[in-house]
């Protein structure tokens, strides 16, 4: 995978962040707006990290967000290996 160039799209981590906190949210039953300070944040993230069903949910929204289903297995097509910045 081309994580140099992942790493450097706002885009990417935007998906990631939601890959990580919308099963989280979803398992406590709760939106973003309930999320009121840094201490509920922290809160919710501490009791996800302690439960395992909630990690598998993670994983797998993060293996769909990482994923490239246009080619075969885990990785980027060989053109998206020759890219020095996401493609404009």
């Amino acid at each position: 995978m081309n994580w140099k160039v992942r790493a450097h799209n706002p885009l990417w981590w935007a998906q990631m962040v939601l890959a990580v906190l919308t099963p989280i949210l979803a398992y406590a039953g709760l939106t973003a707006a309930d999320l009121t300070s840094w201490g509920a944040l922290w809160g919710l993230l501490l009791g996800a990290v302690r439960n395992p069903y909630v990690l598998g949910l993670v994983a797998v929204s993060v293996w769909n967000a990482v994923n490239d289903p246009t080619t075969k297995g885990l990785r980027d097509s060989a053109n998206a290996m020759t890219y020095e910045k996401p493609r404009g």
